[in-house]
């Protein structure tokens, strides 16, 4: 069994001014994006040794790819995404939600056929909910057919101030 340091060697602070983000980076890229917790309820475990150049680089990226899409534009440039963590399935969904543009949004039910599986609407969901890298896979833009929210796995609060910072609203 590895342990966290082994399949994430280095985890460092995005400050921000909605406060400071945790990003995960493996040999291969960014693998993970935390949310602001409370300072107590954070969990972390940065590396002894200074982070490579490349995860230097990979991290300025990823600081400014989400500084902007906090602030409703779209990044210019992302880090490498090592999305690897995932299914098949799940890899697919969250490839094809980095396709949905800044300011537009997508159904469940739109994704779902995009991806092959028509029918497999909740399990879009589940991969929505297991995205490991939020608002960079921006699974905040699927919205059920109804228009509604859905989910998402930072809470609806969030969802609902990504897409108002991407000129958009939802149905409540």
């Amino acid at each position: 069994m590895h342990t966290e340091s082994e399949i994430f060697p280095y985890t460092l602070p995005v400050p921000t001014p909605d406060g400071e983000f945790l990003a995960r980076y493996s040999p291969k890229g960014l693998c993970g994006l935390e949310f602001p917790t409370r300072p107590k309820a954070r969990k972390t475990s940065r590396a002894s040794a200074p982070p490579p150049r490349q995860v230097l680089g990979w991290h300025a990226a990823t600081t400014n790819a989400l500084r902007r899409a906090l602030a409703g534009r779209a990044p210019r440039r992302l880090p490498p995404l090592d999305l690897s963590r995932g299914t098949d399935f799940q890899q697919a969904v969250w490839r094809r939600l980095c396709q949905i543009p800044c300011g537009q949004t997508r159904s469940y039910t739109q994704l779902a056929q995009a991806v092959g599986r028509p029918k497999a609407l909740r399990a879009v969901g589940g991969a929505c909910g297991a995205n490991p890298i939020p608002v960079l896979v921006p699974c905040h833009r699927l919205l059920a057919a109804n228009g509604s929210l859905g989910g998402f796995s930072a809470g609806l609060d969030w969802k609902r101030a990504l897409l108002a910072r991407e000129g958009m609203a939802a149905r409540p």
